[in-house]
């Protein structure tokens, strides 16, 4: 049993005013954001370790539950190999290894295999360890990579040459991880990071085995708003650097073949104009906002003319359905499209002579065009899943319309059989008048009722969608009588542009409203009831968490927050956290008078007040470069001070890693069988 009579931490109150447009707020735990300082990290690891003993109960369970998952997995699983360039790519796992073998093969899969990288190797002797952006050069002699390890998102630039195994020496710090090559195959360009905000913000252009202090400037993006970015079009034929802000995008194009040549740019920034570029034969396609088209829409214009003027309707804009991203083939276009909260995929022929949808059967589910690197074929690669359906890799025949199943996701330990589970789509009516759609599945033997748990999924910013998605892990949850659900609230695209319109700025209250009123309609249909109702969220979904408690705890018996965005006003009035600039029109910019009212009418920490709260599980990363460790760290010390109920109230700080959480495949699972026993402890579920 949990030992009751452990103190809980409580951090030290040192007052702290601030003051701007002649309010004054007091903040007593300011001080928890100098990481250098002793007495943060005594106060973190005392959090940590009243973690560890009031849960200590629960660790055997833990262990049962990480086993358990961890046997559902294929360890020595590999990706469907995809063909480039006249290799085929493989990514593939061993047995008892955390992280991916990236390995090719030439002209056949008979071929010798070649390892590219070994991550696994590579991690050896760190705590975290992410590996991103594995490019190859056109002539397929070097391959270029990104490590972080430290998990702060900043990558270091590493080189190998694949036929002698060796590295080059040239190793570019602080960057995205991500390059692109031009077509003379030493010649790579990339983006640095600003060191102090993390704003991707200048372009380099690196010629191997030079010296990279010499290295040239390219491009540096100078407006605080924007991020920027490199990469090369799918034809081969050029680098484009893009620029984007929440509201607007650039890009600039060079001819890949010319490296020494000047960046042309396709259509100047301009605020609420937001495209995106695609390239085939003679000229670029664009994925593009232009003239209201909320939902976006697809145009083309001349690689010789590019200005906006002279952008040409293909696919005219749908208030009905959104335009989410497009693939071009030599004789054909893929459109992804999403209707009615759903996503389709749509085939185009170049010569008119077919345009179509493929057909999908399932309540929900989630489908995405997946790794068509060949410009040439003619098949559509995607992947499918559900709730209740492994995910599959499939390919479709443009020509003859044949389907074949490259890869059906294996669930191993016998126990799984997609016939055991249920999953629907209900509708919750909201305030306003609108609906909110709800993804629920759950065992087919689980009992709807007042008595049944209920953990209730969302997240609502970015325009980000949470995907109806198989999870084998998952499976512990349901296969122990909880229901799952996923609430589609305002600030996600899940019903089209304007449904993230309506849930940010001075309309974020509405993600909050929204969630609320699932909840209630939750209980109110029977599904759970207050006692056994459970909400999750995580970095801006820990925000929706942490105002949700505020506005109507006694709707939740416990609440995750992951990484939670909390400290909302604080954060976005200091424009040295990174993040800040870049999303004033996310959430606001509290210098305006009009929303710093509002958003102090909603931050999290803000309106902490003395009334009873749920238990909480709340988790932070030490090196979160996305929500900084002290905006959990202060909400919980405060949530202490004001609370007036006894339930749990937990803060668990990984010193290692960031706002990713671990790194490793299996130590993941483990930090989701943390969250799975305190759900269950509450339950008093036990095995």
């Amino acid at each position: 049993m949990p030992k009751k009579d452990i103190a809980a931490p409580l951090a030290e109150r040192i007052p702290k005013e601030m003051k701007i447009h002649n309010h004054v707020r007091v903040d007593d735990y300011y001080w928890l954001n100098e990481r250098e300082n002793p007495k943060v990290i005594d106060y973190l690891n005392a959090e940590n370790e009243y973690y560890e003993s009031l849960t200590a109960h629960t660790k055997a369970f833990q262990k049962e539950l990480f086993k358990e998952m961890k046997g559902r997995i294929k360890e020595d699983d590999e990706s469907v190999p995809y063909k480039k360039n006249g290799y085929y790519y493989i990514t593939r796992y061993e047995v008892g290894k955390q992280y991916p073998i990236y390995t090719r093969k030439k002209e056949t899969l008979t071929s010798e295999e070649c390892i590219l990288v070994d991550v696994n190797v590579l991690a050896e002797g760190y705590e975290y360890y992410a590996l991103t952006g594995l490019n190859v050069n056109r002539n397929n002699t070097i391959v270029a990579y990104g490590v972080d390890t430290l998990s702060r998102r900043q990558y270091d630039l590493h080189f190998k040459n694949i036929e002698t195994g060796e590295h080059y020496p040239e190793i570019i710090k602080n960057t995205t991880g991500s390059s692109a090559w031009s077509n003379d195959n030493k010649t790579i360009y990339y983006a640095t990071k600003d060191p102090v905000t993390l704003r991707s913000d200048k372009i380099y252009k690196h010629v191997l085995g030079t010296d990279i202090t010499s290295d040239e400037l390219i491009f540096e993006e100078t407006d605080e708003a924007f991020w920027t970015f490199v990469y090369k079009s799918k034809s081969k034929q050029f680098i484009i650097i893009g620029s984007y802000s929440t509201l607007s995008t650039e890009y600039r194009y060079l001819d890949a073949d010319d490296p020494d040549g000047s960046f042309k740019i396709i259509q100047p920034r301009e605020r609420h104009l937001e495209y995106s570029v695609a390239h085939y034969e003679s000229d670029f396609y664009i994925l593009t906002n232009k003239d209201k088209a909320r939902n976006f829409k697809l145009m083309k214009t001349s690689v010789t003319q590019t200005g906006k003027q002279h952008w040409q309707e293909m696919i005219p804009h749908r208030e009905d359905t959104l335009l989410e991203d497009i693939s071009i083939f030599k004789d054909f276009l893929v459109l992804e499209e999403r209707n009615n909260g759903l996503n389709k995929i749509r085939i185009r022929k170049w010569d008119g002579s077919e345009d179509y949808y493929l057909p999908f059967e399932e309540e929900t589910y989630s489908v995405s065009v997946y790794n068509n690197t060949d410009f040439d074929a003619n098949k559509v690669r995607y992947s499918y899943n559900s709730l209740t359906t492994p995910n599959s890799v499939i390919d479709f025949n443009v020509d003859d319309h044949s389907v074949e199943i490259q890869k059906e996701q294996e669930v191993l330990g016998g126990k799984f059989f997609k016939e055991n589970y249920r999953s629907e789509r209900a509708w919750a009516p909201t305030r306003d008048g609108r609906k909110v759609a709800i993804s629920l599945v759950h065992h087919k033997d689980t009992i709807l009722n007042q008595h049944t748990p209920l953990l209730l999924y969302a997240y609502g910013s970015y325009g980000s969608i949470v995907s109806d998605r198989f999870s084998s892990i998952r499976l512990s949850l349901l296969d122990r009588g909880f229901v799952y659900a996923v609430a589609h609230v305002r600030g996600g695209e899940y019903l089209g542009r304007s449904w993230y319109d309506d849930g940010k700025m001075l309309s974020k209250k509405n993600t909050f409203y929204d969630y609320i009123d699932a909840a209630k309609f939750l209980i109110k249909s029977n599904y759970t009831s207050p006692a056994h109702l459970y909400g999750e969220g995580g970095s801006a979904g820990g925000l929706l968490m942490g105002a949700v408690v505020n506005m109507n705890p006694q709707l939740f018996n416990g609440i995750i927050a992951a990484v939670p965005f909390v400290d909302v006003v604080t954060t976005m009035l200091d424009e040295s956290i990174p993040l800040t600039t870049g999303e004033f029109d996310e959430w606001g910019n509290p210098k305006e008078k009009e929303a710093y009212k509002y958003m102090m009418s909603y931050s999290p920490y803000d309106n902490v007040k003395r009334q009873d709260y749920p238990n909480m599980l709340v988790t932070s990363g030490l090196h979160d470069s996305q929500v900084q460790y002290f905006e959990p760290a202060k909400w919980v010390a405060k949530l202490r001070t004001f609370k007036t109920d006894r339930n749990k109230l937990f803060l668990y700080t990984n010193m290692d890693t960031g706002h990713g959480g671990a790194s490793g495949r299996f130590d993941a699972l483990k930090e989701v069988a943390r969250d799975y026993a305190f759900l269950f402890d509450l339950e008093g579920v036990t095995k």
